[in-house]
């Protein structure tokens, strides 16, 4: 698959699944017959309860827990035409009353995974109001959503990054430079006492939607973030020209990523590292309990990676015996670390 470096075809879940090289359901005949008569089955079961009026968190708890239990049975290709399955059913309609849902499958942004649906997983300020404004069985779904482990995992993946970037400062003193590729509302930086104390002489925040290149600027305007309008393509052609970092990361980019591309990537960051910086970036891990839920209802497929996983794209990209290494889960082990740093 040819990947389009800038512009949104580069995440969208059409994208991501034809990057996944997966078979026709037609293949596995009676597998796929049953595994969609399993499918209407749980549908069914899902319109009883909604029709019952059950607590509607405990509708999707348990909607979350058979999707993915089928999801891990069945083979890739099947669950890959299941999706369609699950998303023309009319359930659906009563899971879009959840504001995180709803802005996911709708995309209002054109892709997925954009910066105001992270603001709804990070239960920010800034969505407060489209939270308000949900139905009651809307706000009931929210509570249980908000807090899936991948969820969970996503607010524990901000404020590592906020971590690193104050520790950053803390080794590097004032002249300490960052740059957040596909930074997003770059909400980490919320939580920064560096930034907050004026101990960073930049932090380039870059992404490729206008949107959240005008709010950065306009939330940060004074400090030393400059928000910068650019893609992966950006990285990889002028990369030079955005200078050289003690502290580089993406923090979300790679869950997008075909190898090759995360490969190219991560060698241009390396190359953009001053002596002993650090390169971080983040995926999300094999296993994750909420994906069947994620893939269907919300329409947001990513490409999720294995510890062999992440290995390989360092190995791939630089000499081992010039830099220092390591993979780490995160808290809750939904989330995958790899941070390369630099020897000096």
């Amino acid at each position: 698959m040819q990947t389009v470096f800038d512009g949104k075809s580069l995440i969208t879940a059409k994208t991501i699944a034809a990057g996944l090289h997966r078979g026709k359901p037609e293949r596995h005949g009676e597998a796929f017959e049953d595994a969609r008569a399993e499918l209407a089955l749980i549908q069914l079961t899902t319109q009883q309860q909604i029709e019952l009026r059950k607590d509607p968190a405990e509708i999707v708890r348990r909607l979350l827990s058979v999707l993915n239990a089928l999801r891990s049975r069945v083979h890739p290709d099947v669950w890959q035409a299941l999706i369609p399955v699950a998303q023309n059913h009319a359930i659906l309609q009563y899971f879009l009353q959840d504001p995180l849902t709803h802005w996911s499958f709708t995309k209002p942004r054109g892709y997925s995974g954009d910066a105001q649906l992270l603001d709804f997983i990070y239960c920010d300020p800034h969505v407060a109001d489209d939270v308000a404004n949900a139905s009651e069985i809307g706000k009931a779904l929210y509570s249980h959503t908000q807090n899936v482990p991948s969820c969970v995992a996503a607010r524990e993946r901000r404020d590592l990054l906020t971590r690193y970037v104050d520790e950053t400062a803390a080794r590097n003193g004032p002249e300490a430079e960052v740059l957040a590729i596909a930074a997003g509302h770059l909400r980490e930086a919320n939580r920064s006492t560096a930034l907050a104390e004026g101990r960073l002489k930049r932090w380039v925040a870059l992404d490729q939607d206008p949107q959240s290149v005008g709010l950065i600027a306009r939330d940060f305007q004074g400090t030393a973030i400059e928000a910068v309008d650019g893609s992966v393509r950006t990285v990889l052609t002028r990369g030079h020209k955005l200078g050289k970092f003690d502290l580089i990361y993406a923090s979300g980019l790679y869950d997008y990523l075909q190898h090759n591309v995360a490969v190219k990537l991560t060698k241009t960051c390396l190359q953009m590292l001053k002596p002993n910086g650090r390169f971080l970036f983040a995926n999300y891990a094999e296993g994750t309990p909420d994906a069947g839920y994620r893939e269907t209802f919300m329409d947001w497929v990513l490409l999720l990676r294995s510890e062999a996983d992440m290995w390989n794209i360092i190995n791939a990209s630089v000499d081992r015996n010039t830099v220092d290494a390591q993979v780490f889960y995160g808290e809750n082990r939904n989330v995958l670390y790899a941070v390369i740093e630099k020897r000096g």
